[in-house]
């Protein structure tokens, strides 16, 4: 699975203009008459943003992660065990499960079907300490309503002591009340369908392989759950139903995380409880150099992790030294293992189930219990410290592929050191070949990485030398997948990006010292190109991973086509868009002939004005924002198609070649 894009209309312009109009104009008065209270799902449906992230790609497929998230929450406290996904022809979506069923008789509060409640009210739900979850992701009671309020319409089916319940919605509103329909002698569940409105989400295109992804996480996280994703839509491919289920559960995450490396030893795994919180963590070392720790509470991906990791980290440092000195691997006189060199091709899973998480954010990308650090510091301790007492082989070859890379951060160390000299003898310059903008405010400032002193060229030339900077690379920049820092640190072209960025790099990085918020990859449309930005991505993935989650890689779109009749100039980033441009000339002019179609296989065949109008313009470009939604999935990508083991690689692209465009042979 390849890193997920997602376009990005650059906003420079339209803010620009709003800015000049008179829309930001206001009267003095302000009175009650301004307040607008906003009733029911009113709210969701005005700011759909707040609840789901946004009416793009991402927050559709949020509609679908909400109500499977409940069905997990049953999972969770053991009453389901399977979930079935079903994307029907139209486009609606069925979410089924076997758990309890949502309840159907009065909630007293609001006198209404407790389902009613759920599906209409939002903050209601069993989640706020009424016994209904000990355990649960869905910590605000929002999930069934939102996506409710944002579905043209719903129609919430509950199985519940051999009776068939149902109510079906319009735009959130019930169109009538609960009834029971009849008799069932299925188990019991809940089943919902949901048709996404048109009207608030830009596209209602689900992507199978994102659902398939999370689903496939999901099943790692929860030993036992099955869950089954069937699409029924017309046209796609023969695969389409898959099914997920793990009996190992994180430990088979582990192993598919490292399905492309190469294991030193059997899967580590502890699974204790702490008081009211649960710990399991599965981890297994290989022979890359990369750290691949993933990190989870109450199955939410805490993706800047929190006290969890923290925990974790501590642990296995102590441990590992411990043991390393007890056995002899370390002398008295040599000094511990540092972090770094413990964690150097070490693959983890880290997943708590705690009764009150506490987040740092609404986004809950880092989990900030105090008592959760403690608690998996004595679970990894107690465990890793039997593992290695009962593995002595597997113990040792974990120490020194400890000691190697403490061997190695020396060397990288003294790397730094030579390149901070010899910039500071240098007076700290730029690279000669950096064409730098005037704007000195990073948040207006733009790197481009061009392929070429060709291309180089042309986007010096045709930049706005105000807040554009040019970066001409020549030739492959190094594969960070199968090198050490201090080999990173000493290919010329790599040193002259960390030097152009001014963050340093890996553990060195800041990303306060960033000189540029918008780093733009852009490389010609052909396979070396390809392979050059493939090459690019691989370095801020594993030196500054930070630039990606922040929002500030971009990847430049530049036409393939230009049609020429005339004076006349067509641009075509795709078949048929060049097709189209070819067909609007001949509606305007029947007997047009000299119709002139240029493909472009490099961005040094376009001359500056070509360059700046079609690739960046922020008028009238089109970027690609690199987004990291899912890491793991990510980390597995790179290490397959970058990393040092060739069958995985050659499976991939057997696998995907179908799928190749516009290849150039």
């Amino acid at each position: 699975m390849a890193l997920p894009h997602e376009r990005f209309d650059d906003p420079e312009d339209e803010l620009q203009s709003e800015a000049s109009g008179e829309d930001f104009a206001t009267t003095a008065a302000y009175t009650g008459a301004d307040i607008e209270v906003l009733e029911g799902l009113t709210a969701v449906r005005k700011r759909p943003g707040m609840y789901i992230g946004n009416t793009d790609l991402y927050g559709l497929h949020h509609m679908i992660y909400e109500l499977v998230d409940n069905s997990v929450d049953e999972a969770l406290a053991g009453h389901c065990d399977h979930i079935q996904v079903v994307i029907h022809p139209d486009s609606s979506v069925t979410v089924s499960d076997n758990g309890r069923g949502i309840p159907v008789d009065t909630q007293r509060q609001l006198n209404k079907s407790a389902l009613e409640v759920v599906m209409t009210i939002l903050h209601a739900g069993g989640k706020f300490g009424g016994g209904g979850y000990k355990v649960s992701s869905g910590l605000h009671g929002v999930g069934a309503s939102v996506v409710n309020a944002l579905s043209a319409w719903m129609r919430a089916e509950v199985r519940k002591d051999g009776g068939l319940y149902r109510q079906e919605y319009m735009e959130g509103i019930p169109l009538d009340p609960v009834v029971r329909v009849g008799d069932t002698n299925e188990p019991n569940g809940t089943t919902i369908t949901f048709m996404a409105d048109q009207t608030i989400f830009t596209t209602i295109d689900y992507s199978f392989d994102t659902l398939a992804q999370r689903f496939r996480e999901m099943c790692y996280l929860t030993k036992g759950l099955t869950i089954a994703l069937v699409d029924e839509r017309p046209g796609v491919d023969d695969a389409r139903e898959w099914t997920f289920y793990f009996e190992g559960g994180i430990v088979s995450f582990v192993r598919h995380l490292n399905l492309s490396r190469e294991p030193l030893h059997k899967p580590f795994y502890v699974d204790r409880r702490v008081g009211d919180t649960r710990v399991e963590v599965a981890l297994q070392y290989n022979d890359s150099f990369a750290e691949s720790v993933y990190t989870f509470a109450n199955n939410i991906n805490t993706v800047d992790g929190g006290s969890h990791l923290s925990g974790f980290r501590s642990a296995l440092t102590r441990s590992l030294n411990d043991y390393a000195r007890k056995s002899g691997l370390i002398k008295e006189s040599d000094p511990n293992l540092s972090g770094d060199d413990v964690r150097e091709g070490l693959t983890a899973v880290v997943s708590v189930k705690v009764l009150d998480p506490q987040f740092e954010s609404q986004t809950k990308n880092k989990l900030n219990n105090a008592e959760v650090g403690p608690a998996v510091q004595t679970v990894v301790n107690a465990g890793l410290d039997q593992f290695l007492s009962e593995n002595p082989t597997d113990g040792r070859r974990i120490i020194e592929k400890g000691l190697i890379a403490a061997r190695a951060r020396e060397a990288a160390r003294k790397a730094r050191d030579l390149v901070i000299r010899k910039s500071a003898l240098e007076g700290l310059t730029l690279p000669g070949k950096l064409a730098d903008c005037t704007e000195k405010d990073p948040s207006k400032c733009e790197l481009f990485l061009v392929e070429g002193d060709s291309a180089g060229g042309s986007a010096k030339q045709g930049r706005e030398r105000s807040f554009q900077a040019i970066l001409p690379l020549r030739g492959k920049i190094l594969n960070v997948e199968r090198a050490r820092e201090e080999k990173i640190l000493s290919f010329v072209e790599i040193l002259a990006l960390i030097t152009a960025l001014g963050a340093g790099s890996g553990e060195n990085f800041n990303p306060v010292k960033l000189r540029y918020h918008r780093i733009i990859i852009m490389t010609d449309a052909d396979v070396d190109g390809s392979h050059i930005r493939t090459l690019l991505l691989t370095f801020f993935f594993r030196q500054m991973r930070q630039i990606i989650t922040d929002g500030y890689l971009y990847i430049a779109q530049p036409p393939l086509y230009r049609v020429a009749y005339g004076k006349e100039n067509f641009y075509a980033y795709t078949e048929p868009e060049r097709e189209a441009a070819i067909n609007e000339i001949k509606e305007k002019n029947k007997n047009a002939r000299d119709i002139h179609v240029t493909r472009y296989k490099g961005l040094g065949e376009m001359n500056p004005d070509q360059l700046a109008d079609t690739t960046m313009n922020p008028a009238t470009r089109t970027l690609l924002r690199v987004n990291l939604e899912d890491a793991a999935g990510a980390d597995e990508v790179f290490d397959m198609l970058m990393g040092d083991q060739v069958p995985p690689r050659k499976k991939f692209i057997q696998t995907h070649a179908k799928y190749v465009r516009n290849l150039d042979a």
